[in-house]
């Protein structure tokens, strides 16, 4: 079975910057997305950004757009969120999933959670002003 296991969260400064990790292992197929999601207290859970494993296609959301980058190693099976220029909003739990195509894809959205079916038990990340 998939498991993952995010870390790197912690506590910054506004304008600094977090590297997250998502440690995956157990994946019988190689053609899967990770994702990145955060939620904030009172709040929605929110896609962040996520790297398809078949061409490492990246997607990100307009609120982090310019200042975090999604990247893999794949001789390490993890995917990596760096997070630059923070900003007290990006205060949240984050989360990192994972989608195995192969199923019904068709309404699979790179930065919508539902079809996301592993998950990693979150990381607190907390930006201060």
């Amino acid at each position: 079975e998939v498991q993952l296991v995010d870390s790197g969260g912690g506590l910054v400064q506004a304008g600094g910057s977090l590297r997250l990790s998502c440690a995956a292992s157990g994946f019988t197929s190689d053609d899967y997305a990770i994702g990145w999601f955060r939620q904030a207290p009172g709040k929605e859970r929110e896609g962040v950004s996520c790297i398809t494993s078949s061409d490492g296609s990246t997607y990100y959301a307009d609120s982090v757009k310019g200042r975090f980058t999604i990247s893999s190693d794949n001789a390490k099976n993890t995917v990596y969120l760096q997070m630059n220029s923070l900003k007290p909003e990006d205060t949240a739990v984050y989360y990192c999933a994972a989608y195995v195509f192969g199923g019904n894809d068709y309404d699979f959205r790179p930065l919508g959670s539902h079809k996301y079916n592993y998950w990693g038990q979150g990381t607190q990340v907390t930006v201060s002003s």
